[in-house]
């Protein structure tokens, strides 16, 4: 940076909110909520996301399937396989479309017959332990470490007991803007209504380094 100078946590946090404080649930469409489908369509969308492929095309992906009314978990099993394909491949999601169809059908399944439909009772479960609601999300196919990181990340708005979460690639974003690399004085920088927003932003400083760079560059021309 010019002359040694760097701009204040504050500032980068001020500006990343500013310009990338969108969640990828409001990105796909979802109005999340304490309520069984906008629950449902975010352990869609974080099955989605965490597969090797761009977040904007899943987040495409989403936007078919609740298009194509698979919006719950009884909708998405209904479903046949193939217009499950189908969906995703009007999203661009064509690399892993025919495993995550398969995946997609089996996690509405087990969602009816877990928890009746209902990830409510997922939190119940968990009573406000992270790690338990971590380890019943990945009890879903297709939601491995990084899908259950994607939706306490998300929902932790909805659900504060998780307390503020970032996961490692929110962790890589900090450290990409020059903020804290720890979620506890993460935390202090992300203001209470916009813990997840926050936590996207960073995740999408981690994945283009040409955002945390235009990011420090606005908030160091700020001094």
């Amino acid at each position: 940076m010019t002359g040694g100078t760097s701009p204040s946590a504050r500032r980068i946090t001020d500006v990343l909110l500013e310009e990338y404080g969108r969640t990828y649930a409001a990105e796909a469409g979802i109005r999340l909520g304490n309520t069984p489908q906008p629950l449902y369509q975010l352990l869609v969308l974080s099955d989605l996301l965490s597969a090797r492929i761009r977040a904007p095309v899943a987040v495409a992906a989403a936007r078919a399937l609740f298009a194509h009314g698979m919006r719950t978990p009884r909708r998405m099993a209904d479903a046949t396989w193939q217009q499950r394909v189908d969906a995703l491949g009007e999203g661009g999601y064509r690399r892993y479309d025919e495993r995550t169809s398969t995946q997609l059908g089996e996690g509405a399944r087990l969602v009816l017959d877990v928890w009746k439909g209902d990830l409510r009772r997922l939190r119940a479960e968990a009573d406000g332990d992270t790690e338990a609601l971590r380890a019943g999300l990945r009890r879903v196919p297709g939601i491995g470490p990084a899908g259950a990181d994607i939706f306490v990340r998300e929902v932790q708005d909805v659900w504060p007991e998780t307390g503020f979460w970032v996961g490692a690639k929110g962790i890589q974003g900090a450290e990409r803007l020059g903020l804290p690399a720890s979620t506890g004085r993460l935390s202090r920088l992300a203001r209470d209504e916009d813990r997840a927003a926050f936590a996207a932003a960073l995740v999408r400083a981690a994945l283009d380094r040409k955002t945390a760079e235009a990011v420090r560059e606005t908030a160091l021309a700020r001094k």
